[in-house]
């Protein structure tokens, strides 16, 4: 087929597994005849330049590392003609996986070849896009744990949940979602675009990344050892009939809590609370099924 692909890598996602993957997505989009070229990244700014870039020379954008390379390079896409593709790289792929992308990079390849389009929403926190979850609280700890262990994979999440579970104290969190006001003291509040963060945890089963708003998850301060029982059911999206489980909808959160927290986004740090978070509805092109 008639198309042009840069494939932008981040050859330190998933432990150096996108750089594996490398030669078998060349290949495989190769053999779809498709015009494929490398970009490697030196940071998340230099993918957000080559994404810009690509969209300038009419090439599909195809992010090949985790979700904070996806996240970076669809938000360079807004306002653009610009189409991303995914070929899964990182430790979670989280996004990859609420789209139905398979995970291995010929799986991946096909489906840029079938040029599926699909317009999907963004999120949007203090100026920095994302493409899955949002949020802070029990999260930030769990995440910056998680980010700094050698754990591989889902275990790395659940080490960095155990970990940070031993430390915890309720936080109060102020929202307003959409201008109305409220509490939280609890564990965390996720504003969910997909489904799915942590590596498979189904935080927002029924968050869709086409409907313009998102689902707003919150836990409230149960015991500790609740939480640590009914962890295992954010795997399936079971927890959502907790009666600590609450999950509403609104296009606009603004979040801030009683102590510091860091609110994360396709696994990485974008904002510190106070915080405002906006969907960006129909941002982005994909190829996607």
């Amino acid at each position: 087929m008639d198309r042009d692909v840069v494939l932008i890598v981040n050859p330190t996602a998933g432990g150096g597994r996108a750089l594996r993957l490398l030669p078998r997505a060349e290949t495989a989009l190769g053999a779809h005849g498709i015009r494929v070229r490398v970009a490697r990244t030196r940071s998340l700014e230099h993918a957000r330049e080559l994404a810009r870039a690509a969209a300038a020379a009419g090439e599909v954008a195809a992010a090949m590392g985790g979700d904070g390379l996806v996240g970076a390079v669809a938000g360079e896409l807004v306002g653009t003609d610009g189409r991303l593709a995914i070929v899964p790289g990182g430790r979670g792929n989280d996004f990859a996986r609420g789209l139905g992308i398979p995970r291995d990079p010929e799986g991946a390849c096909a489906l840029i070849a079938a040029a599926r389009e699909r317009a999907i929403d963004l999120g949007e926190a203090d100026g920095r896009a994302f493409v899955g979850i949002a949020s802070c609280g029990f999260d930030s700890d769990a995440n910056r744990i998680a980010n700094a262990t050698r754990v591989p994979g889902q275990l790395a999440y659940v080490y960095g949940a155990v970990r940070a579970l031993a430390s915890w104290r309720p936080a109060r969190f102020a929202l307003a979602l959409d201008g109305v006001a409220s509490e939280h003291v609890g564990y965390n509040v996720a504003v969910a675009n997909g489904s799915y963060y942590g590596a498979g945890m189904r935080i927002a089963p029924g968050a869709a990344l086409d409907d313009g708003q998102f689902d707003v998850v919150t836990v409230s301060g149960v015991s500790k050892l609740r939480f640590a029982l009914q962890l295992p059911k954010v795997f399936s999206g079971a927890h959502v009939a907790n009666p600590e489980v609450q999950v509403r909808r609104a296009r606009e959160v603004r979040i801030a809590a009683d102590r510091p927290f860091a609110l994360y986004a396709d696994g990485d740090p974008i904002a510190e609370l106070p915080a405002t978070v906006r969907t960006l509805p129909a941002a982005v092109r994909v190829l996607a099924p």
